[in-house]
C-alpha cells in the first residue's frame, strides 16, 4: 500500500505566487508499508531548507495580496552547529582517585582517633575488634536484604579461597587492636609502616619472588627509621610492639592470599567482597574473643566505662565500629580503580595523615629524634613504592 504526498499533506489556500528560489535537492519518497502494516517514512533534505509562506485560512480576514508573495530559498550561510564535550579522561580518572584517597584518609582517621578513645576507656581489644567486623558485616546484611547493594553471587570455591585471607585479616586486626590498647596510634602506624618490609621478605625466602636491587635498599631507611622511632620512644610497650609487628605480618599473608580469592571471586566488586571478608573474619573472630575476655570481664569493663566517660561512650563505640568498615570498603573499592603502585603510595601517605592527627589529638609527646626516626620510615616507604615501578 503506498500513498503520495499529496495525498498525505493536501496542501489547500497557499499562496499562488511563484517561489522566488527553486527547492533543490529534495527527496521525498512515498510512504511504503510492509505486511505488517507499519509505515516507513523517509522525508531527507540534503541541506538545510528554510521556507518562508503565508497561510491563509478559510476564514482568515485579510486579503490574500497584503500577505505577499510565498517565497522559498536555500541558505547558502546557515551551517549546522555541533558540539562535541570532550572528557579529559586523564584529568577525570585523577579527580577520581583523589576522591577516593581523601575519603579513605578522612575515614581512616576518623576510626584511629576513637578507637584509640574506646581502647583507654575499655581496654578489650579482643570484644572492641569484634564490634568492629559486627557492625561491618551487619551494614551489609542489611543492604542486601534490602537491595540497595546487589547480592554477590558466591560458590564453595569462592568462600574455600576466602577463608585464608580472612584467617590472615583477623590476626592482623586483633593484633593491630592489641598494639593501640598499649601504645600510642602514633607509634602503632610508625611500626605498621614497615610492612612493605615484611611483604619483600617473605616473598624473596617462602615465594622464592626476585627483586631489583632498588627494592632491598629501599628497605634500610624502612628498618633504619622504625627502629629509631622504637628506641626512641617515650612509652614503649613490649606488647604494643609486637602486636604492630604481627599485624604487618598477618596482613601481608592476607595480601599475598588475596591474589588467588579476587581470582576466585572475580566476579564480586571490591564492597561485596570485603563484606564477605567481613562476615567470615567475624565467626573466626567470636570464640577466640570469648575464650580470651569473655563476657563477664566485658560487662565489668562495660559498665566502668559508661560510669566514667557517661553516654557519649556507647556513640564512640559505634563510631569506630562503623569507621572501621567504612575505610576499609573504601579501600577495597579504590583496589578497583587504581593500580597496586598507586594505592602502596596512597597507603604511605594515610599513615602520615594518621600519625600527625594523632600526635595532636591526643597531645601525644614526640622528641625530635623520634620524629627524625618516624620520617625516614614513612620515606623509605614512599621509595619503596617507587622502587617498585
Amino acid at each position: 500500500m503506498a500513498y503520495s504526498a499529496k495525498q498525505i499533506f493536501p496542501l489547500t489556500h497557499v499562496s499562488q505566487h511563484k517561489f522566488s528560489a527553486p527547492i533543490r535537492h529534495f527527496r521525498l519518497p512515498l510512504f511504503s508499508s510492509n505486511n505488517n502494516n507499519q509505515v516507513k517514512i523517509s522525508l531527507l533534505p540534503k541541506r538545510p531548507l528554510h521556507v518562508s509562506a503565508s497561510l491563509q485560512g478559510p476564514k482568515d480576514p485579510k486579503p490574500r495580496e497584503a500577505l505577499g508573495p510565498a517565497k522559498a530559498y536555500e541558505s547558502e550561510q546557515s551551517q549546522p552547529i555541533s558540539i562535541n564535550i570532550e572528557f579529559d579522561r586523564e584529568m577525570s580518572q585523577k579527580l577520581r582517585i583523589g576522591v577516593y584517597f581523601a575519603t579513605w584518609w578522612a575515614l581512616n582517621v576518623v576510626f584511629n582517633i576513637y578507637n584509640k578513645k574506646v581502647l583507654n576507656a575499655f581496654p578489650f581489644p579482643w570484644l572492641t575488634s569484634t564490634l568492629s567486623l559486627a557492625a561491618g558485616s551487619a551494614m551489609m546484611l542489611v543492604s542486601w536484604a534490602t537491595k540497595v547493594v546487589e547480592v554477590p553471587e558466591t560458590d564453595l570455591n569462592f568462600w574455600k579461597a576466602l577463608l585464608p585471607v580472612a584467617v590472615a585479616h583477623t590476626i592482623g586486626h586483633v593484633a593491630a587492636t592489641v598494639s593501640m590498647s598499649k601504645v600510642a596510634v602514633s607509634f602503632t602506624h610508625i611500626i605498621k609502616s614497615s610492612e612493605p618490609a615484611f611483604s619483600v621478605l617473605v616473598s624473596r625466602f617462602l615465594l622464592g619472588e626476585a627483586f631489583p636491587m632498588s627494592v632491598y635498599f629501599s628497605l634500610l631507611p624502612i628498618i633504619g627509621g622504625c627502629a629509631l622511632a622504637a628506641v626512641t620512644e617515650i612509652n614503649f610497650n613490649l606488647t604494643g610492639f609486637m602486636g604492630a609487628m604481627i599485624s604487618n605480618l598477618a596482613f601481608v599473608f592476607r595480601n599475598i592470599f588475596s591474589k588467588k580469592g579476587m581470582k576466585e571471586g572475580k566476579s564480586v566488586g571490591g564492597m561485596n567482597y570485603y563484606a564477605c571478608l567481613s562476615i567470615m573474619s567475624l565467626l573466626i573472630l567470636i570464640p577466640f574473643a570469648i575464650a580470651m575476655e569473655g563476657p563477664t570481664i566485658w560487662a565489668l569493663g562495660w559498665e566502668k566505662a559508661v560510669t566514667e566517660i557517661g553516654p557519649h561512650f556507647v556513640w564512640w563505640v559505634v563510631t569506630q565500629s562503623v569507621f572501621y568498615h567504612l575505610y576499609n570498603q573504601v579501600s577495597y573499592m579504590s583496589l578497583n580503580e587504581i593500580s597496586p603502585l598507586t594505592f602502596s603510595v596512597g597507603n604511605t601517605m594515610k599513615r602520615i595523615s594518621v600519625i600527625v592527627s594523632s600526635i595532636i589529638i591526643f597531645n601525644t609527646p614526640v622528641q625530635p629524634v623520634n620524629a627524625m626516626g618516624a620520617a625516614i620510615a614513612i620515606l623509605g616507604t614512599f621509595i619503596y613504592s617507587q622502587a617498585k615501578l
